[in-house]
């Protein structure tokens, strides 16, 4: 994608403008973001999606000012009566499960991988909503069907009504209101507050981009660090042969404090297997995901990345599904044109060495990627 042509999907931004006037900055609506849009799904087949098991979706309603949460899978008599108002259904991850889905999602590539989540449908009834809340992550709102009506504000008052089963704003204070018909869409900075209500039966697609947290990244990074650092040194534990008799027994001893300090150290302290951990933590497979062997004996013609595949890579590694590689020149650069292209062709595919192309045999065989017709 090229982030200096200017998109319709961005209400005619180009992608470098988009980033540097919106991007975490500031709301942008667009109108007929996608001229025509229509669901890429049925109602009928979001309900049957939402019964599977090993796909998240949840099922608010509010009734007399009392919200009730339920997560599925949901049979479809167990979800509410079509002409019943005030209820909403969330289904996560639909990218991973339909194809139209994930070439949706491809439109926001713009914005590195690493941050791309995924695509959530919201259906409601008539009335129907999750209240008004905050997001700590950046969201595109696209209206697929029906309408919903936003009121959005700069919310400083975070404080949330207690004894929900939902995260709820207490002090809701609204400054902008919009209804959105289908092809329109909304992106909204973190922490933005907004409340969207379906006025007659309603579809949203939310395209989410993850936002870790240095105590997200410190818990799995750290852990990481630790597992590789052992598969590669073995364990080293704390040894005292020093240690004297002491008659304050509660004292925790300097030695140790050293000692904990000195491993944390050790662990960020290599560059490369820190950036090794992290790309694969951020290529690892949501929960669930699982990949289907091919049925061809081999591999030929060109080759794309199954829909439910991840892959990244930085300076000296390739990163996919949870794995890391080191990689340097032309396998280097055509392992990072299947990643952004989420494509090699059979010419490409060619020229890579035959430890490599080895390599991505093993991944067609995993169902990581697909031979052209597969």
């Amino acid at each position: 994608m090229e982030p200096s042509i200017p998109l319709g999907l961005l209400g005619g931004l180009s992608p470098a403008r988009f980033m540097r006037r919106h991007w975490q900055k500031k709301p942008l609506l667009v109108r007929q973001a996608v001229p025509g849009f229509t669901p890429l799904l049925s109602r009928a087949a979001l309900f049957e999606l939402a019964g599977r098991e090993g796909v998240e979706s949840r099922l608010l309603s509010q009734a007399q000012g009392r919200w009730r949460l339920r997560h599925g899978p949901f049979a479809r008599r167990a979800l509410p009566a079509l002409n019943q108002t005030h209820w909403t259904l969330l289904v996560q991850g639909v990218d991973l499960h339909l194809d139209a889905a994930h070439q949706l999602l491809g439109q926001f590539r713009f914005v590195p991988d690493a941050r791309l989540d995924d695509l959530m449908i919201s259906y409601a009834s008539d009335g129907g909503g999750v209240g008004p809340h905050f997001d700590s992550y950046d969201v595109f709102l696209l209206q697929a069907h029906g309408q919903r009506r936003w009121r959005i504000g700069r919310q400083r008052d975070l404080s949330l009504v207690e004894g929900l089963p939902l995260k709820i704003l207490a002090h809701f204070e609204p400054e902008q209101e919009y209804l959105l018909e289908p092809g329109d869409m909304l992106y909204l900075p973190p922490h933005w507050a907004h409340d969207g209500v379906a006025v007659g039966e309603c579809m949203t697609y939310s395209i989410g981009f993850r936002q870790p947290s240095r105590g997200e990244l410190a818990r799995e990074l750290l852990q990481r660090l630790a597992d590789e650092g052992d598969a590669r040194h073995g364990e080293l534990a704390y040894r005292d042969p020093g240690q004297a008799a002491v008659a304050a027994p509660g004292e925790i001893p300097a030695a140790l404090f050293e000692f904990a300090r000195e491993t944390v150290r050790r662990a960020t302290a290599d560059a490369s297997l820190l950036a090794l951990v992290l790309g694969e933590w951020l290529t690892e497979p949501k929960p669930g995901v699982w990949f289907d062997a091919p049925v061809r004996a081999a591999a030929t013609g060109d080759l794309v990345l199954d829909r439910r595949t991840r892959m990244m890579y930085d300076a000296r590694h390739v990163f996919i599904n949870g794995e890391g590689y080191r990689a340097g020149g032309r396998d280097a650069r055509l392992m990072r044109r299947l990643a952004d292209e989420r494509r090699l062709g059979a010419h490409a595919r060619a020229q890579l060495t035959a430890p490599a192309r080895e390599l991505v045999d093993d991944w067609w065989r995993a169902g990581w990627l697909h031979a052209q017709g597969d």
